[in-house]
């Protein structure tokens, strides 16, 4: 059996790669062999360079597993087509006292497909941590209620308590990073099934203690319990986890995707004062384990490019678009499997932001750009070796 390979800009052919180790069995999900992997870069006859790593390549049918749904989204996330929708709450006051746990009574209403006016009775409060701070955010993120016997049959069936991301502050680069933030849980989607939905809105607030009106953009992200529904899975609530006992092929596209997106503001393992594990990455709990692990909250990624965002001190990065690799070493052998399904996605992912019609030309063509550098990364074997291979941890 051959102890290494050579792809071509890791542009690598998993069936051609197993053939070369040999007529292996149907059941390869289960193998999970690490085998030395050259890595080099070739131009026409002319071999440049080379790079060696640990791979797991017979792990690609476990993506397809772990990607797998169980059921169908509720009706809310099973559609990418925007709604508007109007949610009438003391606004004044949530906006000055931004209570973390103490609901006030507020309307939510939309327009159902047969042109109805549909209309709930919703309690509305404060939520998040920076994004709640008045010096930060005009308007703080917000919680939406539901009572479940009232959305029954409706668009909202099964929805209980939804967090809506929004705008912060009334122009035009939040509206944009609103946008931005959505197309990022969208990429995500695309990459894998253990992932939050979202659905993107247009939302009019109105003041019931100061009449008047805000419209802005805003985001439905899914519940955890209706994302664990899907998964077959359960959160877990505990106050940090152990890298072992997490999914390694979904930490590792989890750790690419939050280098792709340009974000340390996160920890697979750890969780913030007060806080369920982990930071920003949800645990849920499989029946005999390892655990999945899914990333939210990517308003401090380059990628959304947020008014707000500010480099994480700890890291000394200039930007918050200068991209740090935060992946763990021991699921390096992962890596050529994941960045070949970034490569099999590339076209979609670019599609996706090209499509999104509330994107300005500008914040697209940033956005288009941003992405580029990333494939020129995972594309070029030195820089790959260089900004993620070697910065692992």
């Amino acid at each position: 059996m051959p102890e290494s390979f050579i792809c071509s800009k890791l542009q690598c052919n998993h069936n051609a790669a197993a053939q070369q180790f040999g007529r292996l069995s149907d059941q390869v999900a289960v193998l999970d062999l690490p085998v030395s992997l050259t890595i080099c870069d070739v131009e026409g006859y002319m071999l440049r360079s080379c790079w060696t790593t640990t791979a797991i390549v017979l792990f690609l049918p476990m993506f397809a597993a772990s990607a797998q749904d169980n059921s169908q989204p509720d009706p809310l996330f099973a559609s990418d087509e925007i709604i508007d929708v109007e949610i009438e709450a003391p606004f004044g006051l949530l906006a000055s006292e931004r209570p973390d746990d103490e609901e006030v009574a507020g309307k939510f209403r939309y327009t159902a497909d047969d042109g109805s006016l549909v209309e709930f009775d919703v309690a509305v409060r404060t939520r998040g941590r920076l994004r709640r701070t008045k010096e930060v955010c005009q308007f703080p993120p917000l919680r939406l209620n539901f009572k479940k016997s009232e959305v029954k049959g409706s668009l909202f069936d099964k929805q209980d308590r939804l967090k809506v991301v929004t705008h912060c502050r009334k122009q035009a680069r939040y509206e944009q990073a609103i946008i931005s933030e959505y197309l990022a849980y969208r990429i995500f989607n695309l990459l894998s099934d253990a992932s939050y939905r979202v659905r993107l809105l247009r939302a009019t607030y109105t003041y019931s203690d100061e009449e008047r009106q805000v419209q802005s953009y805003a985001i439905f992200i899914e519940h955890k319990d209706r994302v664990g529904k899907r998964l077959n899975a359960k959160t877990l609530q505990i106050e940090k986890s152990m890298i072992q006992d997490l999914r390694r092929p979904d930490l590792n596209l989890a750790s690419v995707f939050q280098y792709f997106i340009s974000n340390t503001d996160f920890s697979p393992i750890e969780s913030a004062p007060g806080e369920d594990c982990c930071h920003n990455q949800t645990i849920f709990a499989l029946e005999g384990g390892p655990n999945y692990t899914i990333p939210y909250d990517f308003d401090q990624s380059g990628l959304v490019n947020a008014p707000h965002a500010l480099p994480n001190p700890r890291f000394k990065l200039r930007s918050t678009r200068v991209r740090l690799y935060r992946g763990r070493c021991v699921n390096n052998g992962y890596l050529p499997a994941t960045l070949k399904l970034f490569n099999d996605k590339r076209d979609d992912i670019e599609a996706l932001v090209r499509s999104q019609q509330e994107l300005t030309k500008g914040t697209a063509k940033l956005m288009l750009a941003f992405i580029k550098k990333f494939y020129d990364t995972i594309n070029t074997p030195k820089r790959l070796h260089r900004e993620i291979v070697k910065k692992c941890i």
